[in-house]
């Protein structure tokens, strides 16, 4: 151990300072004047850590996928036993549909059923959200020669998404069941009540008018009435919900926040139509064929 005198400790303090703003200066000056050499140095190491790199790798890669799977293993547990219980609840409803559907088979064939004849559809791509803050609707690419008209029905795989409202060459807006200006006579199917299903620009419409003493029960399910002629009777419109307020809502069937094909039906109603000449040019519209249909 070398042994200084205070002074020479002294000195060596001061010095510190001076000495490392010296060097970093030199540093700095060095990076100037090769601006290479830090990349240089930097892919150097990397070339010398690379085959490390890659030995460590793949076990790393097994260990992420191990505890992947295990992770997985685990859920897949709970998922299998919901999923038999699903199974079996399934298989109830399978042997009740079965039944029903062979007894709706009887009582048609001793009824002497008339089916109602099958509606005409054109498939249409939304390409763009017609609406706002205060309007819900969407616009649909349909291509010339489409034959869709005011007032048909806009479907998609679950449910009701809502009627056509304008007709251009090439496109066609529908307006959503969200729309408060929208308003569609409905059934509740539980109880086979009436009621009125009113847009209010949210995500869920809400129930009104419905008969005194038959109150909306919680997951009902909603479907179209075919009063006034505007709807069809029985399509799937959503199920009961009742908000924070106490208020009955209707969680919709149709995914119309994430609509990207619907299918445009004419059911051949003429639902409500204006007297005079508008009313005669809509019936005369409406008698015509329409080409594109399927």
């Amino acid at each position: 151990m070398i042994r200084l005198s205070i002074q020479a400790r002294q000195a060596l303090a001061k010095l510190t300072l001076p000495v490392l703003v010296v060097v970093s200066f030199g540093v700095m000056l060095l990076g100037k004047a090769d601006t290479l050499l830090a990349e240089r140095a930097r892919m150097a190491l990397a070339d010398g850590l690379a085959p490390i790199y890659a030995v460590l790798a793949g076990p790393l890669q097994d260990l992420r996928e191990a505890i992947t799977d295990g992770a997985t293993l685990w859920d897949m547990r709970d998922e299998n036993l919901r999923l038999r219980r699903e199974n079996e609840q399934l298989r109830r409803w399978q042997s009740i549909a079965l039944a029903l559907d062979a007894e709706n088979r009887r009582l048609k064939a001793a009824l002497h059923w008339i089916p109602d004849p099958a509606a005409s559809f054109v498939t249409a791509r939304v390409v763009a959200d017609a609406g706002g803050v205060y309007a819900k609707a969407v616009l649909l690419s349909v291509g010339p020669n489409h034959g869709i008209k005011k007032g048909e029905i806009a479907l998609d795989e679950r449910g009701l998404v809502g009627r056509v409202t304008e007709v251009g060459e090439r496109t066609a807006r529908v307006l959503l069941i969200t729309d408060m200006n929208s308003r569609i006579p409905v059934i509740l199917e539980t109880s086979r009540a009436h009621a009125i299903l009113v847009g209010t620009n949210g995500p869920r419409p809400r129930l009104m008018y419905w008969p005194e003493g038959t109150m909306p029960q919680e997951g009902e399910r909603v479907v179209t009435s075919a009063e006034a002629n505007a709807f069809p009777a029985n399509l799937p419109v959503g199920t009961v919900h009742f908000n924070s307020n106490g208020t009955p809502d209707v969680e919709p069937a149709a995914r119309l926040q994430k609509l990207e094909i619907v299918r445009i039906f004419d059911y051949g109603l003429n639902g409500v139509t204006a007297p005079g000449p508008q009313g005669q040019a809509q019936e005369q519209a409406q008698s015509k064929p329409t080409p594109g249909r399927h």
